[in-house]
């Protein structure tokens, strides 16, 4: 099986991933925090978690309609080598892998991750379900892995970025993301977007604030990582959980609000700031998209749109592109 599968560990982004970004965010007003900081490997569970959470619509119905398109995805492309960005758990991937096997005798996956160990426990499960695949994971940032993509071992690729991630950008940050694929891919490539749609606020407001508490817990683990990464002492559970919608921007907005004046040092950065009593401190954007929109932002980056595959309910989509 290990003849199968490859890992390459790429070079990181320095000047971000020293705890700058931190720096920056949490000396601006009002303060935010890198939402990859995250995932960590009790994060990355949490996060699992929320998954399954009966509030949690995102993953079921994304999951659904992969279920009913998969094939027709599979034969719009014809044979591909699968590019996925950001990984993570494989029960999506599974989907396209068994759609293009009935397309392709030989399968191909590239998944890009930040996680070297999730990375590698998601491809040895796939590789003992699918003895014709073959795999080579690239472990770092989407930016990083974009611009170290080996050349494609089948005619097309299909480059995934699925779970609505792209939500969690801002839209110029969008923009350029969407222009840095277009780049990379060649002529003739696919690439299929999966978008969280608006929606009325009784379906978004709970999925971002179950009755568990899974994601308060998610939120606060974010200043778990940081104490361990950057020798910090952030009280986590000083902080509560809050997550609005914002109508204007169109997207749900995740905050850690503190719950009395605090001073919190990062030693590892020689940092140190103060909190205020009910001082916000945004950790996440996850925008809503338009279907109208989000084609002429696609199309502005040089794709061109081929096809939106939804569930009956019109609460999440599947974009098609080409190159």
């Amino acid at each position: 099986m290990s003849d199968r599968l490859h890992l390459t560990h790429l070079p990181s982004l320095t000047t971000e991933r020293d705890g700058q970004d931190v720096i920056r965010g949490l000396t601006q007003q009002p303060k935010s925090l890198p939402s990859y900081y995250f995932y960590d490997a009790a994060g990355s569970r949490l996060f699992e978690q929320i998954c399954e959470l009966p509030e949690y619509y995102p993953t079921r119905t994304e999951l659904g309609i992969l279920e009913t398109a998969a094939e027709a995805i599979a034969q719009l492309t014809g044979a591909c080598e699968l590019v996925e960005l950001g990984s993570g758990s494989d029960r999506k991937i599974r989907l396209l892998l068994s759609a293009y096997a009935h397309v392709q005798p030989r399968l191909y996956y590239r998944p890009i991750d930040v996680s070297g160990s999730i990375l590698k426990t998601s491809a040895m499960a796939l590789l003992a379900d699918y003895p014709q695949l073959s795999i080579h994971g690239l472990v770092g940032t989407y930016q990083v892995g974009l611009e170290h993509l080996p050349p494609p071992l089948a005619p097309r690729r299909l480059l995934c970025f699925l779970g609505s991630t792209i939500g969690n950008l801002s839209p110029r940050e969008c923009q350029t993301l969407f222009q840095q694929i277009h780049r990379v891919l060649r002529d003739g490539d696919y690439f299929l977007l999966g978008v969280d749609l608006i929606k009325d606020t009784s379906i978004l407001l709970p999925a971002y604030n179950d009755a568990q508490g899974v994601t308060a817990a998610f939120n606060r683990n974010i200043l778990h990582h940081l104490n361990w990464r950057f020798q910090g002492n952030f009280q986590p559970t000083a902080f509560s959980h809050r997550a609005i919608y914002n109508p204007i921007a169109q997207q749900i907005e995740m905050y850690l609000d503190s719950q009395q004046k605090q001073t919190v040092t990062l030693a590892a950065l020689d940092f140190q700031c103060t909190c205020a009593a009910a001082e916000p401190i945004l950790t996440e954007i996850s925008r809503k998209f338009d279907l109208v929109a989000l084609k002429a932002a696609l199309t502005a980056a040089g794709f061109r749109w081929i096809n939106a595959f939804t569930d009956p309910q019109q609460w999440f989509a599947l974009c098609l592109c080409q190159v």
